[in-house]
């Protein structure tokens, strides 16, 4: 699969199959996620790979009542979540170097979106979801005072076909020249 084609086509997927993905795939996820960029290559994301049905419940019960991904997350056959260390990205020597303390998030998100592009080119769903009690997904999962636990992403082979996404905007529409406010427009 091309790039480009992989990008304006992967979706979110809510719904699985049946189907077990399987130990390869999984690492294939996790090799894109290892190249992507980071700060100063800080790698601050660390991945926890959840296959326990159990654990998985433990997850889903972290979600918000009205989480749309609560039932894919149950049916996924491995969930994974993302989690970064706090205080590397963004920071050296420990202190912080940008106004943006919490930079691992920027870090992290490559990272899951190499992991979700990869995914699609599998033939793999995912959804990454963030409508959760953090603390309480980082006390079910045993993080670490220092890191973060951020994301969840259940991974499955999707249940309905490929679907148009949702409109974009224009570039026009979002995109600024030389300062905020002056359009960019193509010469």
């Amino acid at each position: 699969m091309e790039l480009v084609e992989a990008i304006l086509k992967r979706r979110s997927v809510r719904r699985f199959t049946d189907y077990r993905v399987t130990d390869d795939e999984i690492e294939q996820l996790l090799e894109a996620a290892r190249w992507a960029p980071s700060w100063s290559n800080t790698q601050a994301w660390e991945f926890i790979v959840i296959r326990e049905r159990q654990v998985i419940e433990k997850i889903a019960a972290t979600y918000a009542k009205s989480n749309p991904a609560t039932k894919c997350t149950q049916a996924a056959s491995v969930v994974i979540v993302g989690c970064a260390k706090t205080g590397v990205s963004g920071a050296y020597e420990g202190k912080n170097v940008t106004i943006f303390s919490d930079w691992f998030m920027f870090d992290l998100g490559i990272a899951v979106q190499n992991l979700c592009l990869r995914a699609h080119d599998l033939g793999l769903g995912t959804v990454i979801v963030g409508l959760l009690d953090h603390r309480a997904l980082k006390e079910a999962l045993s993080v670490p005072e220092g890191y973060e636990a951020v994301a969840v992403i259940p991974v499955g082979r999707p249940a309905v076909p490929d679907r148009q996404g949702p409109p974009r905007k224009n570039i026009i529409d979002f995109t600024h020249l030389n300062k905020f406010g002056e359009k960019y427009v193509r010469s």
